[in-house]
């Protein structure tokens, strides 16, 4: 027992996982620069948090796809169904209440049943996609590419994915929304009701990367297991 928990934590110290956590760090370090040299406000910031939503639910489908090509179909479907209308009604939040801005996300929605819900994500997506800063794009893609490598490096090729079932997947993206966002919101409020000045910006950034980087390390540390 000693041996296999020497070579658990040895095989989570490893390069890859070392790397994927690197990305990490250098990834929530780059709305400081969007905050010093591109004036990026309380409202830029917290789209780019909320566009990590989208990231996570993609991957989160991938790896259930991985695990389970035929179940992964009927439990990924109602996944983009969940998780998209979760996703939709927090954008709307952003948008409506934190950004103060009026939009008719809501109106003219047609799509049938249940997928009326990720009419209402797509809505918001255009939405935010108006309201994004310049160089926006280019640090959603850096997220984009950080949770590719651990998806690759700790999924892939570091052995997570014979650890994990198709519901422990598919619930895995929602602690952490909650965890990260209630933090980013309530901090969002305050920098907002201070004005926004640039030093407690920067703590709302530092905040996100000091949260970002405890959930990550727990979230492997326990798929690793003891």
């Amino acid at each position: 027992m000693v041996t296999g928990a020497a070579t658990t934590s040895a095989d989570y110290a490893g390069p890859r996982r070392k790397l994927s956590l690197a990305l990490l760090v250098l990834v929530n370090l780059l709305p400081l620069g969007g905050v010093i040299f591109l004036d990026w406000d309380v409202g830029a910031l917290v789209i780019l948090y909320w566009s990590e939503n989208l990231v996570l639910g993609f991957y989160t489908l991938a790896r259930m796809l991985v695990v389970s090509p035929l179940g992964g179909l009927a439990t990924g479907a109602f996944f983009v169904i969940h998780y998209g209308g979760f996703c939709a009604v927090h954008g709307m939040f952003v948008v409506i209440m934190l950004l103060g801005r009026e939009a008719d996300i809501m109106s003219d929605l047609s799509w049938p049943f249940f997928l009326v819900f990720v009419e209402l994500l797509v809505n918001v997506v255009r939405e935010v996609l108006s309201l994004a800063p310049p160089a926006w794009m280019a640090a959603f893609i850096a997220l984009y590419i950080s949770h590719g490598v651990s998806f690759v490096f700790n999924f892939l090729l570091g052995g997570e994915r014979g650890k994990q079932g198709l519901n422990a997947l598919m619930m895995a993206p929602y602690g952490r929304i909650v965890a990260l966002h209630v933090a980013i919101l309530a901090g969002g409020f305050a920098v907002m009701a201070l004005g926004q000045p640039v030093a407690m910006l920067l703590v709302l950034v530092l905040l996100k990367m000091g949260m970002d980087i405890a959930l990550h390390l727990r979230e492997h540390r326990r798929i690793a297991g003891p």
